[in-house]
């Protein structure tokens, strides 16, 4: 012990190790090995890692493989671990080996450390805490588990508040007729409830989408140890440490159907991004949207208001921006960022080992937590407070030339273009032009034939 440090030995050799750190010489190795980033792994993955500790321990002293008294004290330090009591113990930089050694060394050495501080006695970071386990199949573990309780405990919610909400508003503005646009063009009118409407059913697919690609983290690879072989493993103690994890998370982990498949590949995490890629780019239309529908005040659309919810400009006074639409719309944009890693990351499954498995973790644990977090302010922030401009709505639907399609059954498409044309050079109404034209048939009243209601559903007119 010297100027703060105490000496620490591993396979290669001695490290000074910080006097006061829990972790010992592997993790002290990563810390000077890895100064990349600055960005360490989050709470759900660490939670993850304390989780399998736990179970490993739990099922080894039970198949007869480690002694009653270590094994309690390593259940209560990798509680400890899942309860985040010593998150700032976990001092590695994401960029690190890509098997994820290092984060599942500085678990194995902060769990030792403070089991051998419970039972009295030495506890050894690889013959106790990893016993039965190696950093590949820990790590992919850790991967499914924390994604699949994030998943569950933070995003599936989020999305169901922002579809509740959308769904509201859908129901409340069904009854207001607006111009529909396409190719960002008037087009025939549609029902503000109606845009909303496909707003909170883009949100439920999504969390449908996500839902079931979730299952296929269920499946996990922990007990293939090195190279899914299983060595130094007892043959019950993959199924048994699966069931254990599900009872600790309440979801339905279980051993992985083929130890080599879910060792070498990622496929099961870029298939959830991937289905995190699809809400991010629903999320952005739907963000993109409602910023476009309450632009103005006077220069804008303007047919919905959103809530003003701080200043827009340093410089403008009064000028209020939809922020929380651009906030979400950033998300997004990481989300696919975030997929692209992913995919790449999973694409390196060299043989029997994937090789960048922690910025997989990382990339799409921030993708989790990041549309879970966004989706539930955008949905209080802004969507709740939404109110519609009807007056606004109205205003616009009179002068949209493609009211003119209604008369397409009356007088035919070439003279509703004409109409269409006329209407918007002159900047009146279709109904304007049409009653002083005097184009419809005598026996055709222009509030029925230009009834925008009915525009809005299916149907054609009686003739």
């Amino acid at each position: 012990m010297a100027d703060g440090y105490r000496i620490e030995k591993d396979s290669l050799g001695e490290m000074r190790v910080p006097e006061d750190a829990m972790y010992g010489a592997q993790t002290q190795r990563a810390v000077e090995n890895f100064p990349i980033s600055g960005q360490r792994f989050g709470r759900r993955f660490i939670e993850a890692l304390g989780i399998i500790k736990r179970a490993a321990a739990r099922t080894n002293v039970e198949i007869g493989v480690l002694d009653e008294a270590v094994a309690a004290a390593v259940v209560e330090a990798a509680t400890e671990v899942v309860e985040g009591k010593w998150d700032d113990q976990f001092v590695l930089d994401v960029y690190q080996t890509g098997s994820g050694t290092s984060t599942n060394m500085n678990t194995n050495e902060v769990v030792a450390h403070r089991a051998s501080e419970i039972v009295g006695s030495a506890v050894h970071p690889n013959d106790h805490v990893n016993f039965g386990q190696s950093s590949n199949d820990v790590i992919p573990t850790a991967i499914h588990v924390a994604a699949r309780v994030a998943i569950e405990k933070e995003l599936l919610p989020a999305l169901e508040h922002l579809h509740g909400a959308l769904a509201k508003k859908a129901e409340a503005f069904d009854h207001i007729v607006k111009s529909g646009r396409t190719h960002l063009m008037d087009a025939t009118p549609v029902r503000l409830g109606q845009e909303f409407g496909g707003y909170a059913m883009q949100v439920s697919k999504g969390a449908e989408r996500v839902r079931r690609a979730a299952t296929e983290l269920e499946e996990i690879p922990l007990g293939g140890t090195a190279t899914g072989t299983g060595i130094n493993t007892h043959v019950d103690f993959p199924a048994r440490v699966a069931a254990r994890i599900a009872e600790d998370t309440g979801l339905p982990f279980r051993e992985a159907e083929n130890h080599f498949e879910a060792q070498a590949a990622k496929d099961a995490a870029v298939n959830v991004s991937g289905a995190l890629n699809t809400v991010a780019t629903s999320l952005m239309k739907i963000a993109d949207d409602i910023r476009w529908l309450g632009s103005g005040p006077t220069s804008g659309l303007a047919e919905i208001r959103l809530p003003a919810i701080q200043p827009g400009s340093s410089i403008m006074p009064g000028k209020v921006n939809p922020v929380m639409s651009e906030a979400l719309m950033m998300v997004s944009a990481r989300v696919m960022g975030n997929h692209t890693t992913v995919t790449v990351a999973g694409s390196r499954g060299n043989f029997e080992l994937n090789v960048m498995m922690p910025v997989l973790a990382q990339a799409l644990l921030e993708s989790i937590t990041l549309l879970a977090n966004c989706a539930r302010a955008f949905t209080d922030r802004c969507v709740v407070g939404i109110e519609a401009d009807e007056e606004r709505a109205q205003e616009l639907l009179e002068l949209n030339p493609s009211i003119a399609t209604a008369l397409n059954p009356y007088i035919g498409y070439d003279k509703a273009a004409v109409v269409a044309k006329t209407a918007a050079k002159e900047r009146v109404s279709v109904r304007e032009v049409v009653t002083r034209e005097g184009l419809l048939p005598n026996d055709v009243d222009i509030d029925d034939a230009l009834n925008v209601s009915s525009m809005t559903r299916p149907g054609l007119p009686d003739k």
